[in-house]
């Protein structure tokens, strides 16, 4: 006889709230064997944005001197002073806390449908087997080559009319974090030495995901991960990182973390990237 766990995952979906909270005993789908944890921080110099917008160029000279050293080693680096409102942070914050809280039936109504990008996945069940990631995440696509309000539109046509103002927020988050993007792309080029405008301009017809990741409590934290060891497949990821912490990298052949930083945005160079610059 099937496990309710499997159950549920062949009728509806995989319900995290009422499956894992209510679940004896830890759930053998979400154990990960063998798991090392970080030993030590990361300790990188922090990459102060302010000189750059201001348009400093002994500042912007010396952010991109930073961000080629960590490109190099690891490709992850964190910026202070970028720009994003903290209130547009702050409200996207309390908005994702406030889906992620809603009933499952109610987070079903925006689910994640096979080969899609977009929508909410309660552990990516529908995906694996074995090794799940002890979280549920929402997606959504956001682009600027459009008039139209994209965010705003997916809230409202797969949540309702009542999540207008949820739809809002992200459209507004989705933005900041663009112009932030723009930003780090134009400070890639000159740690490249090449046209400062280059990757912007290559890159300006192109779409953004957005994910939220929420983490629920977890009865043995010791024996599951939240994500899994991966490679951001992408050109660049922004990662605003809660006071809870948890990020870590392998860099050096050692896991390294990456402690939350008020204030500041971390920022990985992914495989597209890296591949793009090579050839």
């Amino acid at each position: 006889m099937d496990s309710p766990l499997k159950l549920q995952e062949q009728s509806n979906g995989f319900l995290f709230d009422s499956v894992l909270h209510k679940q004896a005993g830890f759930p053998k789908e979400f154990l990960w064997p063998d798991l090392v944890r970080a030993q030590q921080e990361l300790s990188e110099p922090l990459v102060d944005l302010e000189g750059f917008f201001e348009g400093d160029e002994e500042a912007t000279k010396q952010a991109a001197n930073i961000i080629k050293d960590a490109c190099l080693r690891h490709g992850f680096f964190q910026v202070i002073n970028h720009g994003v409102d903290p209130d547009v942070i702050r409200d996207a914050e309390d908005y994702m806390d406030h889906f992620f809280r809603l009933p499952v039936s109610e987070k079903l109504k925006a689910r994640r449908m096979p080969g899609s990008l977009c929508g909410y996945s309660g552990a990516h069940a529908d995906r694996y087997a074995s090794k799940l990631p002890w979280k549920e995440t929402l997606s959504f696509r956001y682009h600027e080559n459009s008039s139209d309000l994209v965010v705003l539109d997916f809230f409202k046509s797969t949540l309702g009319n009542d999540f207008e103002q949820t739809g809002m927020v992200y459209q507004k988050y989705c933005e900041a974090m663009m112009d932030l993007s723009f930003a780090i792309l134009e400070l890639l080029a000159i740690s490249l030495g090449v046209d400062r405008k280059l990757y912007r301009k290559f890159f300006e017809d192109g779409f953004s995901i957005l994910r939220c990741n929420f983490y629920p409590p977890c009865q043995e934290p010791g024996n599951t991960l939240g994500t899994g060891p991966h490679c951001d497949s992408n050109s660049i990821t922004i990662l605003h990182q809660d006071q809870v912490g948890g990020l870590e990298i392998f860099t050096n052949n050692v896991w390294q973390a990456i402690p939350p930083l008020q204030g500041a945005l971390i920022i990985n160079i992914g495989d597209t990237f890296t591949v793009g610059r090579r050839q």
